[in-house]
C-alpha cells in the first residue's frame, strides 16, 4: 500500500515537472531562443527528477545501490521515459525482494 506522503511527493514531482514545461513556454513562447537555451529548457524536468533520486546515492541499502546501477545503465542506452519506467521497476522488485 502506498503511503499518503509518497502519494502527495509523487504529485508533488509530477506538477513540478509539468509547470516547468508549460512556464517555460508560456514566458518564451514570443522570443526567439538560441539553441543552446532551447536544450537546457528541454532538460529542466530531467534535473527536477535527478533532484528527487539524488539522496539515494549515500544509502546503504543494497536494493537502492542496485536499482541506481540499473538506472544509470538504462538511461545510457534509452531516453527518459523508459530509463524512469525501468527504475521505478527496478527500484520496486528489488526492495520486495532484497529487504
Amino acid at each position: 500500500m502506498i503511503h499518503s506522503s509518497t502519494l502527495i511527493a509523487i504529485f508533488c514531482v509530477a506538477a513540478t515537472t509539468y509547470l516547468t514545461r508549460i512556464l517555460g513556454y508560456l514566458l518564451l513562447k514570443n522570443k526567439t531562443l538560441s539553441t543552446r537555451a532551447q536544450r537546457i529548457l528541454q532538460v529542466v524536468p530531467g534535473c527536477v527528477l535527478i533532484s528527487v533520486i539524488a539522496p539515494y546515492f549515500v544509502t546503504d541499502n543494497p536494493a537502492n545501490l542496485i536499482a541506481m546501477a540499473i538506472t544509470l545503465l538504462a538511461a545510457c542506452y534509452l531516453s527518459l521515459l523508459p530509463t524512469v519506467i525501468i527504475s521505478i521497476a527496478a527500484s520496486g522488485f528489488l526492495r520486495y525482494f532484497i529487504q
